[in-house]
């Protein structure tokens, strides 16, 4: 059979038209027959004259679904559309043959039972069908044999889901398995000729069916339901690939429209939804400071400030590019003044000049060095830049009266176990010290610290690092197997800090309430699954890329935390906000703390400086606050 149909398929498509014409005219002969047969109740034997009745039935039928393009339909990727082309061209040709067989009639031939015209439209259209299909199947299957078809299970049985599936039957290296879709209404139910499933049957549909592929529709499949899923297939080497959703569109090539993993994909929670209120006060109206503005945090909050229609947005930065990069892009709100400002935050002269000229009343100092390794091999300039910087923008902004200050902090801060967390609890005390200054004003600013986790697609962050590991094809390198991590997106950050510009009252630091923390190794093996790929370990020899542990770095720790003492946080107007109870630094024993710091610095001793640096945070977790 696989034989014949493969000459079949070399044939030129003139001939396979008149194979298909002589074939159908048989099957419609054979419909009439039984059309008789049925309505005599018995098995029709007719005469001449009958014959040639019933000869014309096809013959009239043959060229009206020729009009209506039915021979131009490549086998293989006909689908369900083309029964209603069979219908409409029986509809026309069956009342024609009454016509001519009226005529006969006439002169003197035998006519034609009155019930016979509807019994034949109906199993015309069914047998005509019915060889379609079975000739689809026959040949996919001849091509099968070559490739074997992927076989797919959709994630979503709405919207993306159904347009999906409908072009996966037209393509015969996919065959779709089945639905899995959350809605009790669906489930149950068979949608494009594939069921919809409940997602804890997900697991056993993929080891029942075999299944290579998950594709998810991203428009109908929310977050916590993408972390289950991820949970059921641990331990599979199913692929998983992500549908965008219809707005964005998806033609082409449907394994070329993975798109880039977000936050929800990875972590399993909702982005933190931001109060439109919070987010405006702070910055309507006002002359707005960012130190570090061409940073990854400094840069998404320079975006955000803008949409809130500021009068003045000042640009500081010591990187020239990245400064540049950011006023350029930021070029579009015209309505609102952009100040680009080449300088290092140590650089207390032009500092205080920045703040003397532009009359600034909102600060977020995000300016600092953060990544952990680096600061590490460079104690001392890691010192000077983070406490030191901070401190000069500190008090450049309490001698300027501005009405908010807001240091964006670390949860390396907590427990320091490496220079830059050290350098970040530092930050926040001298925020604290400034908060309870003596004041001569009483419009003295408000001081307050964000404190947060890792932000996925920041430089220097685990995600795109795995990103390009994946890219280049493995392996992808982890510090330790039991390491995890705080995550929120870049967007989050930013929104959360400017809210926390307008819930401060002086001395705080907020947290987030950012879920449970993701294993390390979770997410490595997620991201290879999201970008369509495999993961090769000692149980799939065959899998795409593997994750290789290259032991832990200087100064890293397996688990961060976001506050000492949970007893020591209490909850904001904001659901997902906390802030942590006040404890009171005195100013000037931050000061003279700072003054030994300072001299070890400036003699380049960074024993002594390390040591003065985690002495003053050993004494500050005597007494811990949030």
């Amino acid at each position: 059979m696989a034989s014949i149909l493969a000459r079949l398929i070399a044939l030129p498509r003139r001939k396979k038209r008149l194979i298909l014409a002589a074939i159908d005219f048989v099957i419609l002969l054979f419909a009439l027959w039984v059309s008789y047969t049925f309505r005599f109740g018995r098995p029709f034997v007719p005469n001449h004259t009958q014959i040639m009745v019933m000869a014309l039935a096809p013959a009239i039928a043959i060229p009206i679904l020729v009009q209506f393009g039915f021979y131009r339909s490549v086998i293989r990727y006909v689908s369900e559309t083309m029964v209603w082309s069979i219908a409409k061209a029986m509809a026309v040709a069956v009342p024609l043959w009454l016509v001519v067989v009226f005529m006969t009639e006439t002169r003197g031939m035998a006519g034609v039972p009155r019930s016979i015209p509807f019994i034949f439209f109906a199993l015309g259209t069914v047998l005509l069908a019915m060889s379609r299909f079975t000739a689809r199947r026959l040949l996919r299957g001849v091509f099968d044999a070559e490739t074997a078809p992927k076989r797919i299970l959709i994630y979503g049985a709405t919207g993306a889901g159904i347009q999906l599936a409908a072009a996966l039957r037209l393509d015969p290296q996919s065959r779709l398995i089945a639905f899995v879709d959350g809605d009790p209404a669906l489930q149950g139910a068979d949608i494009s000729g594939a069921r919809v499933h409940p997602p804890h049957r997900l697991l056993l549909l993929i080891q029942q069916y075999d299944v290579q592929e998950v594709i998810v529709c991203s428009d109908s499949v929310p977050s916590a339901s993408r972390a289950e899923m991820l949970r059921q297939i641990e331990g599979t080497d199913v692929k998983i690939s992500f549908l965008p959703t219809i707005a964005a569109g998806w033609e082409g090539d449907l394994r070329s429209r993975v798109r880039d993993i977000e936050l929800g994909d990875l972590l399993g929670r909702p982005a933190v939804a931001a109060d439109p209120t919070l987010l405006s006060t702070p910055i309507k109206g006002k002359t707005v400071l960012v130190t570090g503005a061409g940073g990854s945090i400094g840069s998404e909050l320079c975006r955000q400030i803008v949409t809130l229609s500021p009068q003045r947005l000042i640009l500081f930065d010591v990187d020239e590019f990245s400064l540049y990069e950011i006023e350029r892009s930021l070029k579009d709100f015209a309505e609102v003044e952009l100040v680009p400002v080449l300088g290092s935050v140590t650089d207390a002269r032009t500092v205080k000049r920045t703040f003397e000229r532009y009359g600034i009343e909102t600060v977020f100092h995000a300016a600092a060095y953060k990544h952990v390794p680096m600061v590490e091999l460079n104690i001392l300039s890691g010192i000077a830049n983070n406490v030191f910087g901070t401190w000069t923008v500190a008090e450049a902004a309490f001698e300027a009266k501005v009405e908010c200050f807001v240091l964006i902090s670390s949860d390396k801060a907590v427990r320091p176990a490496n220079v830059m967390g050290a350098t970040k609890r530092w930050s926040e005390i001298i925020v604290r010290s400034f908060a309870n200054r003596p004041r001569v004003h009483s419009d003295n600013p408000r001081f307050c610290a964000v404190r947060f986790g890792n932000v996925i697609g920041s430089q220097g962050s685990v995600v795109p690092l795995f990103k390009e590991q994946i890219a280049k094809g493995g392996p992808v390198t982890l510090t330790d197997e039991k390491m995890t991590r705080y995550f929120m997106s870049i967007r989050e950050a930013a929104e959360l800090i400017i809210q926390a510009a307008c819930l401060s009252q002086n001395g705080d630091v907020f947290l987030l309430d950012m879920g449970e923390p993701v294993a390390i190794r979770d997410l490595a093996e997620n991201m290879i699954r999201f970008s369509g790929l495999t993961l090769r370990d000692a149980s799939h020899p065959r899998g795409d890329i593997e994750i290789k542990v290259v032991g832990s770095r200087p100064g890293e720790k397996i688990e961060e935390e976001l506050f000492y003492d949970a007893a020591q946080v209490e909850a904001t107007t904001h659901p997902r906000i906390m802030r942590g109870k006040r404890r009171n630094w005195n100013y000037a024993d931050v000061c003279e703390a700072l003054n030994g710091l300072r001299a070890a610095v400036e003699n380049g001793d960074e024993a002594m400086a390390s040591d003065i640096l985690y002495t003053s945070v050993q004494n500050a977790k005597r007494n811990p606050a949030a």
